[in-house]
């Protein structure tokens, strides 16, 4: 169906089928708000140099992190304490040693892809 809209001289295409399509796949509000916050929250460049050293390792601990970022441990802890609570980083404990990794596969495709998309620039 074409559409003029209106004050305008240009000319809108609308595609009913591709609209519904789409439409009956779309997530809930809550879900867009859960997407936008997680890429909020990896949108810091501690964050996201904090999530790029996980990628490197497997595991590491808040002091390494620190370490290879060149910031505070308590810096690195409050970094960790937001990417955890968003579910990309999971902990274990070892002792009185607390070691980080990605939450999930998920969390190191998705940043490989943007690794990728930025460097292809």
């Amino acid at each position: 169906m074409k559409k003029n809209k209106p004050g305008s001289s240009a000319t809108e295409f609308i595609e009913g089928i591709k609209v519904k399509s789409v439409r009956s796949k779309m997530k809930s509000e809550k879900f867009f708000h859960y997407l936008a916050e997680t890429f909020r929250v990896m949108s810091d460049p501690t964050r996201t140099k904090i999530i790029y050293a996980l990628s490197q390792e497997n595991e590491l601990c808040v002091s390494d992190i620190a370490s290879i970022i060149g910031t505070s441990n308590s810096a690195i802890s409050h970094h960790l304490r937001t990417l955890r609570n968003m579910k990309l980083v999971k902990y274990s404990k070892v002792g009185k040693i607390t070691f980080y990794s990605l939450d999930d596969i998920h969390i190191n495709n998705l940043f490989a892809e943007g690794l990728r998309h930025v460097e292809e620039k």
